[in-house]
């Protein structure tokens, strides 16, 4: 298993290397997309792995970066075309329902990632090596430049770093070798996790805990950033962009990866405390398409990067040896838990089924014998209960008690997760 740690690069001496190497890398990819759209229309060919470097290794893009990024770089152009073809397959078989495209050409001037293996990289000091290849060198006399390692990585255990272009920014990101974590879990433990926004993930288990991870400090970050966007493309044409859009823009993407990292270790780190080896996540694909719950909540709803926190705490769950589950999450909202509502999938809803209970207003849900309940911990339970027979979990320690009081967590006061 692989992890990767983004840093921003501040250090104004190296980035005219991280523009030139960035530029040229974009121009590459280019020249790599042609030759490889051209074979397609004419021969009908998806290119191969190496294909790509044996015909543009006279390319001149190609002789002015370090051969080994240059091979790199034109792979994942290979891996985008081989992307492509699985994808056409699937479609033609109709397990996709969108027709997939061809990768297209990035755009002109523009800047492109750039990967270097951890054969091309060198531990000089406490600083990492990057070459530029040896007509940079006969061109500007220039063979390398350095940059420097973070603190909490072992450099043995790196195995390729990429420098990506983002918003006027440049970040290297350390891709590294993760060893799977032992711990002692049981498997009959569960934790269930219901997703929405003011309450962004709502966690409930069969230990007798449960807790809520605020999601009104991301609702603002976000409404904040779009009111900016708005005040600064007032009165401007379409498509106007400017330095400070993309300022701003970057600086909320971190905090929308700040955000993800540190619920994602929320959940975790709870699961670890208490022993949980399984976690459900409730989830309906393609949710987020046509949802309509008014103008400033799809706003809102369709912004808030809640697929990627998915991710990472699949990521996290598999690091640690936790197993991780994912459900479709329909009328769990709606069904009582407490009363043992039947829950139907979606689509299959008998015509003559209702819910015994109901939910009140925002926040509370109320029982078929009036008990008041958390509306999110009610929706949280029915996930668990959606893979209960399957999973063969025992659910009598969700109790009314714990669907009533839940632990509301800020996550932007978690500490920071610990070194890898």
């Amino acid at each position: 298993m692989f992890g990767c740690q983004q840093n921003l690069i501040k250090d104004s001496e190296n980035l005219p290397f991280l523009e030139y190497l960035c530029r040229t890398a974009n121009k590459l990819i280019n020249c790599g997309v042609y030759l490889a759209r051209q074979w397609y229309f004419k021969c009908n060919y998806i290119t191969g792995k190496y294909d790509l470097e044996k015909e543009l290794k006279q390319n001149f893009n190609y002789q002015f970066l370090h051969s080994q990024a240059a091979q790199q770089t034109l792979r994942g152009v290979a891996e985008s075309f081989k992307s492509y073809k699985e994808l056409s397959k699937k479609y033609l078989k109709g397990e996709l329902e969108n027709r997939p495209r061809l990768p297209k050409y990035r755009k002109k001037g523009g800047l492109g990632t750039i990967t270097y293996p951890k054969q091309a990289l060198r531990l000089k000091e406490d600083k990492v090596r990057i070459p530029l290849g040896l007509k940079v060198k006969a061109a500007f006399g220039v063979d390398a430049f350095l940059l420097p390692i973070p603190a909490n990585l072992d450099f043995k255990k790196i195995r390729e770093i990429r420098i990506l272009p983002r918003n006027g920014c440049f970040y290297v990101e350390w891709v590294y070798q993760l060893e799977p974590q032992q711990m002692e879990l049981d498997k009959d433990k569960v934790l269930g996790i219901d997703h929405g926004l003011d309450n962004w993930l709502t966690c409930i288990s069969n230990t007798r805990t449960s807790f809520i991870v605020d999601g009104k400090h991301l609702k603002s970050v976000n409404q904040w950033y779009n009111k900016q966007i708005a005040t600064i493309k007032e009165n401007k044409p379409q498509g106007f962009w400017s330095k400070r859009l993309s300022h701003i823009t970057e600086k909320r993407n971190r905090q929308m990866r700040d955000a993800v990292n540190k619920a994602a270790r929320l959940v975790i780190n709870h699961c670890l405390e208490n022993g949980i080896g399984r976690v459900v996540f409730g989830w309906n694909k393609g949710q987020k398409n046509g949802i309509n719950i008014g103008a400033k909540n799809n706003q809102k709803f369709v912004q808030i990067p809640t697929a990627k926190l998915k991710e990472r705490i699949k990521q996290l769950c598999k690091l640690y040896g936790i197993e991780f589950v994912e459900t479709e999450e329909s009328y769990t909202s709606k069904a009582s838990f407490l009363d043992d509502d039947f829950l139907p999938t979606f689509g299959a809803k008998p015509e003559s089924w209702k819910p015994s209970g109901k939910r009140i207003k925002r926040g509370l849900y109320c029982t078929q014998n009036g008990l008041f309940v958390n509306a999110d911990c009610n929706g949280a339970a029915n996930i668990l209960r959606k893979v209960a027979a399957t999973l063969g979990l025992c659910l009598k320690e969700v109790s009314s008690g714990v669907l009533t009081t839940p632990v509301r967590v800020h996550y932007w006061t978690a500490s920071e997760s610990p070194s890898l």
